[in-house]
C-alpha cells in the first residue's frame, strides 16, 4: 500500500503543478457556453525499448533518489533503457497538462506503461504495425476520457497494401498510421463537437514511402473532412524535414507537392466525392501567434552530447486541415534532456494548443 500511495503520489504532484501554473503557452478553457473548446496536443517519437529489462513500474517509482540530494549534473551520457526514461516521459507530459497525444516508436511494453503512469482518466487505441494487434512498435492515440468519447478507430499501413501489415518496397521498415473520431464532452452552444485525429510514424529510409505515406493519409484526412465532417488533425515523425531534398513527405501533406497514386480499393473506400482537391495540412508552427511559439525548432537531436547539434532536425509535427475549424494558439517544442544528462528519448517533445470551432 505504501509503494501504491508512492505511485499516486507522484502522478498527482505533477497535475497540481499542470493546474497551477501551465505558463504562457497554455491556452484558457473556453466557457462551457461559447463555440469553442481548447485543448492541448502533443506529438513524440518515444524511442522503442532497445534496451529491455524486467523492471517494473513501480520498481523504477520506488529508486526513485531522495529529491533533496544533488546528484552530479551531465553525468549520464548516450541512451538510457527505457525502464529510466519513462518516468520521465509521464512528468514531462502530466506537467504539461495535456488532453490528447500521439507517439511513435513505441512497443506494446512502453504503451502499457505509459498507461499505467498517466493514470486511469486516460485510455487509448493502437495496434502493433507488425502483425495488427502487439507486435511491432505502435502509432497509439492517448486521450483523457473525461474531455473525449471515442468515436471509431482502425489502423492502415503506409503501403501499397494498407489494409494489411505490409512494408513498402525500399522503406526500412513497415509503417502505420492510426485514425480516431472523436466527440467532445463539454457542451458546446453550437452542438456537439467532432473532430478526426490521425498519427503516423513515416519510414527513415525512402523518401518514396514518404511521399506514399503522405499521400494515404492525405486522402484519408480528405475524407475525414468532407464526409465526416469538422475538424483533422494529424500528427507524427514524419522523417521529412519541412524543406530539402527529402522532405516529399512534408511537402506533400501541406499541398506543395502532388501526392502519389495509391491503392485503389483505398482511394475508393476513402472517396470524398471529388471535391477538396486543393485540400491540404496546415503546419501549425506557422499558425500560433508568433510570441506564442517556443524558440526551440529541432525535433529530433539524437542521444548525442548537449554540445553536438550535427543531427538536429525538425521532423515531427502537427497540422489542422485547410477546412479549418480550428485555430492553433500555442506551440512548443520541449528539451528531452535532464540535468544528470538523462535524454527522456532522442526526439523532443512537441505540444499545440489548439481550439476547436
Amino acid at each position: 500500500m505504501i509503494q501504491k500511495n508512492r505511485f499516486e503520489q507522484l502522478r498527482s504532484s505533477v497535475q497540481a503543478c499542470a493546474h497551477g501554473s501551465v505558463g504562457v503557452f497554455r491556452n484558457i478553457k473556453m466557457d462551457k457556453n461559447q463555440a469553442t473548446f481548447a485543448m492541448r496536443m502533443a506529438t513524440w517519437n518515444l524511442r522503442f525499448d532497445s534496451k529491455p529489462d524486467n523492471i517494473t513500474v513501480q520498481q523504477s517509482i520506488d529508486a526513485l533518489p531522495d529529491p533533496l540530494v544533488e546528484f552530479p549534473f551531465q553525468g549520464v551520457h548516450g541512451e538510457q533503457p527505457w525502464s529510466t526514461r519513462r518516468l520521465r516521459v509521464a512528468q514531462t507530459l502530466l506537467s504539461e497538462d495535456i488532453d490528447i497525444a500521439g507517439f511513435q516508436e513505441a512497443l506494446v511494453r512502453q504503451v502499457r506503461d505509459l498507461a499505467e503512469l498517466l493514470g486511469d482518466d486516460w485510455s487509448w487505441v493502437g495496434v502493433g504495425r507488425d502483425d495488427g494487434k502487439e507486435a511491432g512498435e505502435f502509432s497509439p492515440i492517448f486521450f483523457k476520457k473525461s474531455k473525449f468519447t471515442l468515436v471509431s478507430n482502425d489502423s492502415f499501413w503506409l503501403s501499397d497494401t494498407p489494409f494489411e501489415p505490409s512494408r513498402f518496397p525500399g522503406a526500412g521498415s513497415i509503417r502505420i498510421c492510426t485514425a480516431t473520431r472523436f466527440t467532445v464532452k463539454e457542451p458546446s452552444s453550437s452542438g456537439p463537437q467532432h473532430f478526426a485525429y490521425l498519427n503516423a510514424h513515416l519510414d527513415d529510409a525512402s523518401d518514396q514511402q514518404r511521399q506514399l505515406g503522405t499521400s494515404l493519409i492525405l486522402t484519408r484526412a480528405r475524407f475525414e473532412a468532407f464526409v465526416n465532417g469538422g475538424p483533422v488533425l494529424v500528427t507524427g515523425d514524419f522523417n521529412s524535414p519541412s524543406t530539402g531534398s527529402d522532405s516529399g513527405g512534408y511537402k506533400v501533406i501541406t499541398g506543395a507537392q502532388p501526392p502519389l497514386p495509391i491503392n485503389a480499393t483505398f482511394a475508393k473506400k476513402f472517396d470524398a466525392g471529388g471535391v477538396g482537391a486543393d485540400f491540404r495540412m496546415i503546419d501549425f508552427r506557422g499558425q500560433a501567434p508568433r510570441q506564442s511559439v517556443s524558440k526551440n525548432y529541432a525535433t529530433f537531436t539524437g542521444f548525442t552530447e548537449p554540445n553536438d547539434t550535427s543531427d538536429w532536425t525538425r521532423i515531427d509535427f502537427a497540422f489542422g486541415g485547410s477546412t479549418r475549424g480550428w485555430n492553433a494558439t500555442g506551440y512548443k517544442v520541449l528539451s528531452a534532456l535532464q540535468d544528470d544528462g538523462t535524454l527522456s528519448s532522442d526526439h523532443r517533445p512537441v505540444f499545440a494548443d489548439v481550439s476547436l470551432e
